[in-house]
């Protein structure tokens, strides 16, 4: 991303932030701004500050700190009720938070409307672990010892956030490592920071302790690069694309931090003779045009018995045809933007490279003529065969790539034929196939006869380049913690010190 730095006065009157670190809300070191933008019209509507390396030292000690006094003493019972009061907050301002991811990402306000109703869910759920987060006791070999565990927080963590879902990936961090009794130092894309901010207006009305929360903003990657690479930080939680990933793991390590890394996948969708077509085609859409395939989910390839071929991709294609692109604000838009300029150029290029790579444009195929700017058609790309590009590199954006199989084993080793392992989706009437097939995909989430659902305590995450650890679900709290072995003497007897045990 290139960074622009903003000293003029901009031609209307924009929202202004400033950093949040240690409970306060503070200008940047460096004094520099960049104004973010709508995707729909491209106009800037808000200004940032440009973080630096400074920022990072007084967030991660302010953190440090946190986690050191007030925060660190708290019992799970005290954490749990600043995560319940800030759940109350958060479903009093849900309506306000999704206009704001609206249009910092351009992302429909019928999705942005489910995510942050979604949010308290999230804390509420997790506020339930918060005051269970137990140790147990170890049967011991010798009679003489007591011995027991406890979870305990791994210290401060680095949260890196994207800019498709800012405020419910950030919260898929935030509610189970404040659970575990971590802080947090969150870096939020440059394309869409403001939704970090504002929660953090909300974080510090429900009077989460200074250091607890803490938010730093820039239009470039030296923040977040200066964040992992930090001592201080104990663990980098990301989401982002695998090639980041590996770099973030890497920096990570050099200071023995741990990393949680989901990476995106190249989702495929199963379709089996005996699907229903109709809930198929629905099924289809949702997974691939919805959020117009900015999704980490996306089920981008399309596996369908050669029996069904035909009359399956007739239906698809006239329901793609009538999707209604436009203001992602109005109720009745099924697809928006594309969320930046760079990733209409990654969308287009692939597309391009697949039609000469042999692929055929079913449907679309091209940025949108009648509205220009960011948005790119709805594309169904036929003759696409498993070790094109199209095939196996995660595009970010709504383009479904088709093949056909013959037999249940030929689609699971297509479904396979992948670096990425995020998840799947299978479509057929007979349960027991249903079963087989999610057994044997290599995913982390597989869903039959439905397509992209997630909830607070379902695990979440992928294998491969798709990434490592789990969000939500009981144990991504322990993601955030370490394992303490306690060994209590009970005799008092004075044992022989050159012998082990």
């Amino acid at each position: 991303m290139t960074t622009e730095t903003t000293t003029t006065v901009s031609p209307v009157e924009l929202t202004s932030y400033e950093l949040y670190v240690d409970g306060s809300w503070i200008p940047s070191h460096s004094g520099q701004t960049y104004d973010t933008t709508n995707p729909f019209d491209g106009t800037p509507w808000a200004r940032v500050p440009e973080g630096d390396d400074v920022d990072v030292d007084r967030a991660v000690a302010a953190a440090t700190a946190a986690q050191e006094g007030e925060w660190g003493s708290f019992t799970g019972f005290e954490r749990a009720t600043l995560m319940r009061r800030l759940a109350t907050i958060l479903e009093r301002d849900a309506g306000e938070l999704a206009q704001l991811e609206t249009r910092d990402n351009g992302k429909l306000i019928r999705e942005t409307s489910a995510q942050t109703k979604a949010l308290a869910q999230w804390l509420n759920y997790f506020a339930g672990i918060a005051d269970k987060l137990e140790g147990e006791v170890i049967p011991s070999d010798r009679s003489n010892f007591l011995i027991y565990t406890r979870h305990e927080p791994v210290g401060v963590v680095a949260a890196i956030v994207p800019w498709n879902s800012p405020l419910s990936l950030l919260m898929w961090k935030l509610a189970p490592l404040w659970a575990a009794g971590c802080t947090v130092v969150v870096k939020p894309s440059g394309y869409t920071p403001v939704t970090a901010l504002e929660l953090a207006k909300r974080v510090h009305e429900a009077g989460f302790p200074a250091g607890v929360f803490n938010v730093l903003t820039s239009s470039g990657s030296s923040v977040g690069k200066a964040l992992v690479a930090h001592h201080g930080v104990k663990q980098v939680a990301f989401t982002g694309s695998p090639e980041v990933g590996v770099k973030i793991a890497q920096s990570a390590a050099e200071h023995f931090a741990r990393s949680l890394l989901e990476l995106g996948g190249k989702s495929a969708q199963i379709v089996f003779a005996d699907a229903d077509l109709d809930e198929a085609v629905n099924g289809l859409i949702a997974g691939i045009f919805a959020a117009s395939g900015q999704t980490c989910v996306a089920g981008s390839r399309l596996i369908v018995h050669r029996s069904i071929y035909d009359e399956l991709l007739k239906r698809l294609a006239a329901r793609v045809r009538t999707i209604k692109l436009g203001d992602p604000l109005a109720p009745e838009t099924e697809m928006g933007p594309l969320a930046n300029q760079a990733q209409l150029a990654t969308v287009s290029g692939f597309v391009d490279r697949a039609v000469s790579d042999g692929a055929s444009v079913l449907v679309g195929g091209k940025s949108d003529p009648e509205r220009g700017g960011l948005f790119y058609q709805p594309t169904i790309l036929t003759d696409v065969t498993p070790e094109m590009e199209v095939a196996q590199l995660e595009i970010f954006g709504p383009v479904l790539s088709t093949m056909v199989f013959d037999d249940e084993a030929e689609a699971i080793r297509m479904a396979n034929a992948t670096v990425f392992g995020l998840a799947a989706g299978v479509w057929t009437t007979d349960i027991r196939k249903g079963h087989r097939v999610a057994h044997a995909v290599r995913a982390g989430n597989v869903w039959v006869n439905s397509y992209r659902v997630v909830a607070p305590n379902v695990p979440f995450g992928g294998s491969g380049a798709s990434g490592w650890g789990r969000e939500s679900g009981i144990d991504s709290v322990k993601e955030y913690t370490v394992t303490k072995a306690i060994w209590i003497e009970l005799s008092g007897e004075t044992r022989d010190p050159f012998r082990l045990g």
